[in-house]
């Protein structure tokens, strides 16, 4: 049996703010998503497929630590790096994003978990973007990858079935 996420992952873009707004319903408790965003399971979820996907993560996951994603986008490598600024497990995590090695101040990504009725609801807030478009493009990455994110829980919670 195949199975499609009805997670309904929405993201969207403010750009003249600079920001970011997504949301999407998860079938897993908040404990198991807040581990899916802070170990290098990000690279079973964080893709776009056709435009990018990644392929290593680190993190140092407390205060003050560091993290990094590298993988590649539209055929060229890229590396994206922060600080974890706060960590409230498993309802809040707050973190720098930045692009490796490019110039100009991160953005901030805010991810709050809720716990609901079968699983969890988690929005996310990244604010600070100087240019439109890495913003808009955000955007697009980020729902594809909550989406990811849904699906791949909603699998591991219904052993037998088949991934789309």
């Amino acid at each position: 049996m195949s199975i499609k996420s009805t997670s309904g992952a929405h993201a969207a873009a403010n750009l003249a703010e600079g920001s970011i707004f997504g949301s999407v319903e998860i079938a897993a408790p908040p404990e198991r998503v807040f581990r899916a965003l802070t170990t290098k399971e990000v690279i079973d979820w964080w893709i776009r497929p056709g435009v990018f996907h990644t392929t290593g993560w680190t993190g140092d996951v407390r205060v003050g630590g560091r993290w990094r994603a590298v993988g590649t986008g539209n055929g060229r490598p890229f590396t994206l790096e922060g600080e974890f600024l706060e960590i409230n497990m498993p309802r809040k995590l707050v973190l720098t994003w930045h692009e490796g090695g490019a110039p100009g101040k991160p953005t901030t990504v805010t991810f709050l978990l809720e716990r609901i009725d079968g699983g969890t609801h988690l929005t996310l807030e990244q604010m600070g973007f100087a240019a439109p478009d890495w913003c808009m493009n955000t955007c697009l990455g980020w729902e594809t990858s909550f989406e990811r994110l849904g699906e791949l829980l909603l699998a591991e919670a219904t052993p037998g079935l088949a991934r789309t």
